[in-house]
This record gives C-alpha cells, structure tokens and sequence, in this order.
C-alpha cells in the first residue's frame, strides 16, 4: 500500500523559514520522481519543485532562489526548505509520486505565513 505522509507545516511569520518532509512507502521511492504542489484556497493547485529520480530539479518562478527540493533515498523521504516565506506561500502543500504510469499524492499539510 502506497503512503506518502506529509510533515513540517504549521504557521510563520514572513520571512521566516519552514521544512516539509515527505516520508514515503510502498513504492521503489529511488526510481519515482518526487514533486511538491500547493493548493490555496480558491486556487488551482500547482507545482511548487520537483526532482526527478535522477535529482535533477525544477522550480516555480515563484518560489526559485527561496525554496530547495531535496531527497535522502536511503530513508524514502523528500524535503522541501522553505525560506524567505511570503504570505502568498500560504497553501496546502501536497506531496507527489510518480512512477512509470502511476502517481500518488499525500494528505496535504498546512503552511500559513502571516505579514
């Protein structure tokens, strides 16, 4: 059974910093390429970082230079460090796996910034 569990959200001040983990189960984690979204109320949810299988990354326009993506195979998690917060940054987060044909999300977990 596939889990993807979300962790690290909660609220910030701008300008601070947060780290999202993403602990992974169930699939071969160091052959799936590992992507962050976010989704904020009344918004269409979009891609915030990705890093592919290979650890090769890509950014958000909006988040390059403040956000890193990261992974540790040996421990199946995925990181995202969020510096420099903005209030616009206040989102859902969700964490994604994708797999050959097959992808998988998490639950999502909470990052509030206030100004």
């Amino acid at each position: 059974q596939v889990q993807l569990v979300e962790s690290g959200g909660g609220l910030v001040q701008a300008g601070g910093s947060l780290r999202l983990s993403c602990a992974a189960s169930g699939f071969i984690f160091r052959l799936a390429h590992m992507g962050w979204y976010r989704q904020a109320p009344g918004k269409q949810r979009e891609l915030v970082a990705r890093i592919t299988n290979s650890g090769a990354t890509n950014y958000a326009d909006s988040v390059k230079d403040r956000f890193t993506v990261s992974r540790d195979n040996a421990k199946n998690i995925v990181y995202l460090q969020m510096n420099s917060l903005k209030p616009e940054d206040t989102a859902v987060y969700y964490c994604n796996a994708a797999v050959t044909r097959s992808a998988w999300w998490g639950q999502g977990t909470q990052v509030t910034v206030s100004s």
